[in-house]
Formats: C-alpha cells, sequence, structure tokens
C-alpha cells in the first residue's frame, strides 16, 4: 500500500467511526452498532470508498486478540481454575447442543448431511468481539452472566482446532482421511507443545523480562514490549492452527498476578479499543447485500432459524445455571448470535470442497447480519424485555438525573457501603449513595434508604451527583478493578475530593495508593484484629492491655505496608522488607512483655499466687 493509499484508508476509517459512533450512542444504541453502520456506509454496498473489507478484517481480528490478553489479565489462575466447570461443562452444551439441533433440523429440512454438520458447527459458534466488548460496555463482566458468557467464548475458541481438523474429514470422497487423520494428530501434538511453551515461558520468563525492561525506565520501549508480548503469542499459536485470542488469553492469565499488570493494562488499552472497533467496521463492510437481495427468504429463515434454535438451548442453559432473570436476556442475545469464527469455518469448508462457494457466502452473510442485529437486540431487550423480567422496575430503576449536591457521594451500598451510610445518616450528615446492582437497589430502597441506580465510574453520572461540589468520595465498591477506576477519575477530574477507600486485599491497597488514596481501610484487617484481642483476653491478657496491643500492631502492619509499597516490582527486596518487618514487630512486643512484668513487679505482684500471661 502507497503513502497515499495508507493515509486514505486511515481517514476514512477514522471520520467515519467519529461521525457514526457519536451519533448511535446520542439514539441509545451503543457504540457497536455505530462502528458497524460505519462499516456498511463505508463498504462495497454504501460508499465504496472501501472496496475489498476482507483485508482490514484479518488485520482488525487482533482487536479480539488484544481484547482477550485483557480479560486473562484480570482473571488470576486460581480464579480461571475455578471456572473449569462452566467452561468445558455448560460450554460443551451451547456449542454440541447448539450444533446437534441446528444439524436435526437442516437433515429433516433435507440438507445434504456434510453441509448440515458443517453449517450447524459455524453457527453455534458466537462473537467474542461483540459478546465481551458489549459487557464492556455495560460493565457487566463481573456479573454471573458475564462470567458465563466469557466461559463459553473460551470453550469455543478451545473447540476452534478440532473444528478446523474436521473439515477436510468431511470432503466429499475422504480419499485423503487417514492421512488428515495422522495429520490431526501430528497436529494436537503440536497445539499442546505450544501451549506448554506459553505456559512455561509465562511462568519462569516473562516476569523477569518485563523486570528488566522497566528498570530501563523508558515508558514506550515497555509499551512495545507489552504488544510483543501479545504479538508474538497470537503468531505463535497461529503457526499451529490455534486460535489466536486464546493464546493471547493465556498469556495474560499468566501475568494476572504480576507486579506489573496495571502497566500493562494501560498500556494496551487504548490499542484494544482503536483495533476493536476497525473489527466492527469491517464486519459491518463485509456484509454481501448482493447475496441477502437475491434470496432474502432463505437469509431471514437462516438467522432466524439458528437464532432460536440456540435461544432454546440458551434459556435451558440459563435456568439450571442459574442465571438470575433480569440477566438472561443479555446471556441469550449475546451467546446467540454467530461469530467471526464462522466465517473461518464457512471459508475453509468452501475451500476443502465441503460445501460450495455460493452456499458459504450466504452462511457468511447469515453471521455477519446477526452480528449486526445482536446490539439492536440488546437496546431492544434493556427498553421491554428485562424490565418486565425484573418486575417493572424501570422507573424506580432510573439512572440518577437530577444534580445532587449532597457533601458526601457513596459508591457502592453493598455491606460495607450501608455500614458508613447509616453512621452517616445516624448523625443527620445527608449523602449520595450510587450502586450499579439493580437487584441490591431495589432491596436496600424496601427498607428506605435513598439510593440512586448508576454506574459511578462514568464521568456524566459522577457529575450529576454532584462530585465536582462534594467534599468526600466514600469508594466501597466490590470490584477491584472497578474500585481503582472511579478512584483514578475521581483524582483526575475532582481534585477537591477526599476519597475514602475499603481495600479488600493488599494488592488492592497498593493499587488505590498509586491512585494518591491515602484514607484506605482494609475490610477485614479490623474485624481480625477484634477476633485477637477476643484471643488475647482468652488467654489471660487484661482487655486494656489487649487493646493496646492490637492497635500497635495496626500502626505497625499500616506503616509497614507503605514501606512494601516501595519495593513492590522488587520481589527480593519485597521479601527482605517483609521478614525485616516481621523480626522488628516481634524484638518490639517482646520489649513490651517485659517493660510490662517490670511495671507489674514495681508495683508490689510477688508472682506467688499466679503467673503473668504468656505472650
Amino acid at each position: 500500500m502507497g503513502h497515499g493509499s495508507w493515509l486514505t484508508g486511515s481517514l476514512v476509517y477514522l471520520a467515519a467511526a467519529v461521525i457514526a459512533v457519536p451519533v448511535a450512542r446520542l439514539l441509545g444504541l451503543g457504540s457497536i452498532i455505530g462502528y458497524l453502520a460505519a462499516g456498511i456506509a463505508i463498504g462495497p454496498w454504501g460508499l465504496k470508498f472501501v472496496t475489498d473489507p476482507q483485508d482490514m478484517l484479518h488485520f482488525a481480528e487482533f482487536g479480539v486478540v488484544l481484547m482477550l490478553f485483557l480479560v486473562g489479565l484480570e482473571l488470576e489462575p486460581r480464579r480461571l481454575w475455578s471456572l473449569r466447570k462452566p467452561i468445558f461443562g455448560w460450554g460443551s452444551v451451547q456449542l454440541f447442543g447448539s450444533a446437534a439441533l441446528m444439524a436435526a433440523g437442516a437433515l429433516a429440512l433435507g440438507v445434504d448431511w456434510r453441509l448440515a454438520v458443517v453449517a450447524a458447527l459455524g453457527l453455534a459458534m458466537s462473537s467474542t468481539a461483540i459478546g465481551l466488548g458489549a459487557l464492556a460496555e455495560r460493565n457487566l463482566m463481573a456479573t454471573s452472566s458475564g462470567q458465563s458468557v466469557l466461559s463459553v467464548a473460551l470453550l469455543q475458541d478451545v473447540a476452534a482446532i478440532p473444528i478446523l481438523a474436521l473439515l477436510p474429514l468431511l470432503a466429499a470422497g475422504g480419499a485423503d482421511a487417514d492421512a488428515s487423520s495422522g495429520g490431526g494428530w501430528v497436529g494436537a501434538a503440536k497445539a499442546l507443545s505450544v501451549i506448554a511453551i506459553i505456559v512455561l515461558g509465562g511462568r519462569l520468563a516473562l516476569r523477569p523480562a518485563l523486570r528488566w525492561i522497566a528498570r530501563s525506565r523508558t515508558p514506550e520501549i515497555f509499551t512495545a514490549a507489552a504488544l510483543l508480548l501479545v504479538v508474538a503469542t497470537a503468531a505463535l499459536m497461529q503457526t499451529v492452527g490455534l486460535s489466536m485470542a486464546l493464546g493471547a488469553f493465556l498469556a495474560g492469565v499468566l501475568l494476572a498476578e504480576s507486579e506489573y499488570r496495571r502497566e500493562l493494562e494501560t498500556d494496551i488499552e487504548p490499542f484494544k479499543g482503536l483495533l476493536l472497533g476497525l473489527f466492527f467496521i469491517a464486519v459491518g463492510m463485509s456484509i454481501d447485500f448482493a447475496v441477502v437481495l437475491a434470496q432474502p427468504l432463505l437469509i431471514a429463515g437462516v438467522v432466524l432459524g439458528f437464532l432460536l434454535l440456540k435461544a432454546a438451548v440458551l434459556w435451558g442453559m440459563a435456568r439450571a445455571m442459574p442465571i438470575p432473570k433480569a440477566e438472561r436476556p443479555v446471556f441469550n442475545i449475546l451467546l446467540a448470535q454467530g461469530g467471526e469464527f464462522g466465517f473461518v469455518v464457512f471459508q475453509t469448508a468452501a475451500q476443502a470442497g465441503v460445501i460450495t462457494a455460493p452456499v458459504s457466502s450466504l452462511l457468511v452473510a447469515a453471521v455477519a447480519i446477526s452480528m449486526l442485529l445482536s446490539p439492536l437486540l440488546l437496546v431492544m431487550a434493556d427498553r421491554w424485555w428485562i424490565p418486565r423480567l425484573a418486575g417493572q422496575r424501570t422507573s424506580n430503576l432510573k439512572e440518577i438525573d437530577e444534580p445532587q449536591d449532597a457533601p458526601i457521594i457513596i459508591a457502592g451500598f453493598g455491606r460495607y457501603g450501608q455500614i458508613v451510610g447509616r453512621l452517616l445518616y445516624a448523625n443527620g450528615i445527608a449523602a449520595t449513595v450510587l450502586e450499579h446492582d439493580a437487584d441490591q437497589v431495589e432491596t436496600v430502597r424496601k427498607f428506605g434508604w435513598p439510593v440512586f441506580y448508576g454506574d459511578a465510574t462514568r464521568l456524566d453520572l459522577l457529575r450529576t451527583a454532584g462530585a465536582a461540589k462534594a467534599r468526600v468520595l466514600v469508594l466501597a465498591i466490590d470490584d477491584i478493578a472497578q474500585s481503582v477506576k472511579l478512584a483514578k477519575i475521581a483524582s483526575e477530574h475532582f481534585p477537591q475530593l477526599t476519597i475514602v477507600a475499603r481495600a479488600r486485599n493488599v494488592s488492592h491497597y497498593q493499587d488505590l495508593r498509586d491512585q494518591g488514596v491515602t484514607l484506605i481501610e482494609r475490610e477485614t484487617l479490623d474485624s481480625a484484629l477484634m477476633s485477637g484481642r477476643s484471643v488475647l483476653e482468652l488467654v489471660g491478657f487484661q482487655p486494656h492491655q489487649a487493646r493496646t496491643l492490637a492497635l500497635r500492631f495496626r500502626k505497625h502492619n499500616v506503616a509497614q505496608l507503605d514501606v512494601l509499597r516501595q519495593h513492590r516490582n522488587d520481589r527480593a527486596k519485597l521479601i527482605a522488607v517483609s521478614k525485616q518487618g516481621r523480626q522488628q514487630l516481634e524484638e518490639l512486643f517482646a520489649q513490651e512483655r517485659d517493660a510490662a512484668q517490670r511495671r507489674q513487679v514495681r508495683a508490689g505482684w510477688s508472682g506467688e499466687d499466679e503467673e503473668p500471661p504468656a505472650a
């Protein structure tokens, strides 16, 4: 591509996105519909600014790779292991259950069995990009439906290689079945070897390498290293025919516990957003309206048929898993659609001679149309379906729309935020409360609490809540990533706000400190210390003595965290400082025990009748 064509192409794509996406958001349709509409507008069946969308589609698929890498960064290995049953259990039910229903339906209509199998497998796949993109846009990734969508998407990525390996075996005649079978075993061995390399390399080499790069103190090189990591992992997976997105996801999981997780996330996020936008634009451009116009009723029948069959399987899954009623429409819509992997299946099947090129074009058009319909169906579900399932709560759960002027904002009104709120209200102090969980809002309102429904990480909602004039922001959100995100937004846009935060664990504490938050309470620290005080009293310590020791331990623990924070990127130093702090605390308590015993002796305690309490 010449310099002029590259510049013109960039101008066209960026202009289309900048115009279409804000208009779609203004109409309440979401950014994904804006990107798809932009693709249709500039594609071969629109203004014809782009006549060959396939090249852009292949390039923009890297946006899906980056997205799965970021999803992996949020899933620690322990948490991923806890999802093994939903991934391989319910994921298999969705994929093979949907494929079996569609294949049976096609056979009943007299379709050739090879075409029925290929079409069923291709249409059973869902769009990872649209599914996870819509969840992120709605802040639903942490919900049960969000985790379920992620689990099914991961199973589909795992199943990609055996499905592609099956296609040559379905070719008419099957003359090379034995050779293909042998090649399949070799391919499986290569795939397992590559996965082992990624896992072992991630455990042994990635963190030292990132630590070495970080010591250069060159931000742009660290960004380049982050991109290199994702590209290299994706390329390695592609060489053995595995999903690039799956490889990137594995790399992300392996770095989820790394001290560089937040830096990687910050560096990758802008590239992911742009490339995902390009991917959606390319999907819009790839819809072949010639095929649609030539056989509109057949296309409509295929789209409607496979959406309904998949939805039937998904609805049964949602009831059995179980997923809350209000979340079932999102779960159904995001997984009932076709996916980008369907393009690969149908194109590969056509090249292998399993299906004809016209049939492949028809199926690709059906998948693309389903991907276009999904965001529209979500908008319709938001307005009519979800409110019905939620018991007609539309008016009660309307987001905050009138400016508030309370001096305090409480973000999150779960078990932690409620205690803070009750203490404030009991002392006549007003607060604006924001809660994103619709069920929690409904429950709390039944007890008379004035809680507003809304996502506190949205800047416009924060402004309406009065953040520009408020004095204090109580950060009580359960989700760690959302908590840190809100702390960053508040620090950047409302510097007059004093943030009082709750930390779920030490890592959360450190992330909040990195955002400049100083008033942080770890949610289990004080309750654990109260239990510790009770134990000390039970073994013989006086109540005032137990209280003093607990407070002294608390002071030392908080101070130690700030010392450890300075070395959080140097594991060896971190361990050494931690050991040193533990030794200092033991020496401090030993000195206090000696001093207490001396005071007791001076007070006339003989020690003959009873022993002093042991530490």
